[in-house]
């Protein structure tokens, strides 16, 4: 979690540097005095304290994305599971609207994502993994690219021609050249800008 360490004359001028310098809010920071110096006749006192994230990212994740969808007024079920203590952190949403939460080719998934990573990680200075599913989209969007990457992988590895998949987002490319990053006679390549960005798998050269 992130913390800070340093010296302030009193808790209200602590609190206020404890803001500053962690950038979150005060509620969710925990502020401790680690020394004291106590200064002549009171003059010069001051304390030395410890302002550190005071959260578990886990639960506080799943309130930030309930706070969102309570505003869209759907109901939801969320369940999360934690791996490697705590730095990954997963969460499986299941609604009546998951059309409408997951968007066209889960774009709106993918948002919703990105900015649980952003704020999930103002509390922390450790690499965290965090990743959001809503009614399996993730879970059967990776078992059909894989099977696309290697009924394809097949047919580059028999035909030594290149093929250039149509254009996909970074998680998807990512699924692709994780599944054929094992293949001795096929390699993977990004290709492209922006959302023109795409695979070309390819025979190796030997």
């Amino acid at each position: 979690m992130k913390r800070v360490e340093f010296e302030a004359k009193n808790l209200n001028e602590a609190e206020k540097y404890a803001v500053e310098q962690l950038r979150i809010p005060l509620d969710k920071i925990k502020i401790t005095v680690l020394k004291e110096k106590k200064g002549i006749l009171g003059i010069g006192a001051s304390q030395t304290y410890e302002a550190i994230a005071n959260v578990s990212l886990a639960l506080e994740g799943k309130r930030y994305i309930e706070s969102i969808l309570k505003e869209l007024e759907i109901d939801v079920k969320i369940e999360l599971r934690t791996l490697n203590d705590g730095k990954e952190i997963h969460y499986r949403i299941e609604s009546e609207e998951n059309a409408l939460l997951i968007g066209r080719e889960g774009r709106t998934l993918q948002a919703f994502q990105f900015m649980l990573r952003s704020y999930l990680n103002i509390f922390t200075n450790d690499h965290l993994v965090v990743s959001l599913d809503i009614g399996r989209y993730h879970e059967n969007r990776k078992r059909q690219l894989e099977i696309l990457a290697t009924k394809t992988a097949k047919e580059v590895a028999f035909t030594k021609v290149p093929v250039k998949l149509d254009p996909m987002n970074a998680f998807d490319r990512r699924i692709i050249h994780t599944k054929l990053s094992e293949w001795r006679d096929i390699t993977t390549e990004s290709v492209g800008q922006g959302e023109d960005r795409a695979i070309v798998i390819k025979p190796k050269n030997k």
